[in-house]
């Protein structure tokens, strides 16, 4: 597994105050699998990603990413592990406005020691396939919502990480655009063989991954695995899980 996550516990507070949101969760995650964690609201998804993707610590348990134990790093080595073996797309698309484009999705290539044509070649493969290779020129403020979720998601992926961590990232999309991400984000998934883990309350995004977790209180509940079954499908049973544990539904498909 490229990802084992064993008896995660995450509290906050003091001793006389304190709230445990993370109550024992195992996962794992296949290289190349791309899997989405649901819940209803206040069941510890978002804080599941931050601990597993190394933004929050742990109270106590162990991350193992290819073996390696990450828990256990000082900042600056984790921050280190976070440039090179990690990628994120946030709700927010967290671009810098006085950068172009191009420069915002070649930012992670600036720790790297690489000639400027293999940056190059790395920005147009990625740029090609999210479908974003002309506004390399433009700003943040000249582009749409859209494109600046697939300029976030391309500068995730360009210094191919292990692993891509997506809060919410069609969250602040319409319908349409949300529904390219999700296309492109699988597409690079397959061809790149990059592992994805998304946070999402929408069974419609959660349709596009491999296999769906879902929490409940802070423990794993179940999960659910696509295999055969065609996407329409495996939506439905999204939905009748999401029904069971009374999360936010999306009747939108």
């Amino acid at each position: 597994m490229l990802l084992q996550a064993s008896n995660i516990k995450k509290s906050y507070g003091n001793k006389f105050n304190r709230t445990e949101v993370l109550k024992g969760i195992d996962l794992s995650l296949g290289k190349g699998e791309f899997v989405s964690i649901m819940g209803a609201s206040g069941s510890g998804k978002t804080t599941l990603l931050n601990v597993l993707s190394s933004i929050d610590k742990v109270t106590s348990g162990h991350i193992y990413i290819d073996g390696f134990d990450f828990t256990t790093l000082k900042d600056k080595k984790l921050a280190d592990f976070r440039k090179t073996d990690l990628g994120f797309i946030f709700q927010e698309y967290n671009l810098l406005d006085t950068l172009t484009i191009k420069e915002n999705i070649m930012l992670p290539l600036s720790i790297r020691s690489m000639s400027k044509k293999e940056a190059e070649d790395q920005f147009n493969t990625i740029s090609q396939q999210l479908g974003i290779s002309e506004l390399a020129d433009k700003y943040p403020s000249q582009i749409s919502g859209g494109q600046a979720q697939r300029t976030s998601a391309a500068r995730a992926f360009i210094h191919q990480p292990k692993i891509i961590f997506a809060d919410e990232p069609t969250g602040a999309l319409d319908s349409k655009s949300a529904s390219d991400l999700l296309k492109k984000l699988q597409q690079l998934n397959e061809n790149l063989n990059t592992s994805v883990l998304m946070v999402t309350h929408d069974a419609t995004a959660a349709s596009f991954s491999n296999r769906v977790v879902f929490l409940k209180d802070g423990l794993v509940y179940t999960s659910l695995t696509r295999g055969d079954m065609s996407q329409d499908d495996y939506y439905s049973e999204i939905l009748d899980t999401q029904r069971v544990l009374g999360g936010v539904l999306d009747e939108s498909k």
